[in-house]
């Protein structure tokens, strides 16, 4: 890649922070509720139906760099190579980090991860699709960073 690919990719990664707000609060908690309902509730099993936006937002990235190679177009690469390296991080730290299905990193010296786990429960807090809040994954509110640090010099 060269440096204009590779400012692609990591802008597009950026970038896709507001997608993916965009899409958590207007479509998977709008008319895609149906897939998304059961991430707010416990139930049985490894797998969820929202685990279908999975494919959701893997798509467009295969397409994009398989269509990018087959035609010469790095750009086009770039783009699909930026939206698999956050789905990557979606990976990481929604499902390993914060949801634990692998119980690998439960705690952390770092406020700015306590804070993503912080803003993530007050999400979850609401079971239903109305009056949701923190849509986001790696941007957190200021005030959820001031909340950890409260809490860490109270203990």
């Amino acid at each position: 890649m060269n440096p204009v690919e590779i400012t692609v990719m990591l802008t597009t990664f950026v970038v896709m922070e507001g997608v993916a707000w965009a899409a958590h609060k207007y479509l998977m908690h709008g008319f895609l509720w149906f897939l998304h309902d059961d991430h707010h509730t416990k139930t049985p099993g490894a797998l969820e139906k929202n685990d279908t936006f999975f494919l959701i937002f893997a798509i467009p990235s295969w397409l994009c760099i398989m269509l990018g190679l087959f035609n010469g177009n790095g750009i086009s690469v770039a783009i699909g190579a930026g939206i698999a390296l956050y789905g990557l991080a979606y990976a990481l730290v929604h499902e390993l980090f914060i949801h634990q299905r692998l119980p690998l990193l439960k705690k952390s010296r770092f406020v700015y991860w306590e804070a993503v786990r912080l803003a993530h429960k007050m999400h979850h807090r609401h079971l239903g699709k109305e009056d949701g809040e923190n849509f986001g994954m790696l941007w957190v509110h200021p005030k959820y960073i001031r909340q950890v640090r409260e809490m860490r010099n109270k203990a």
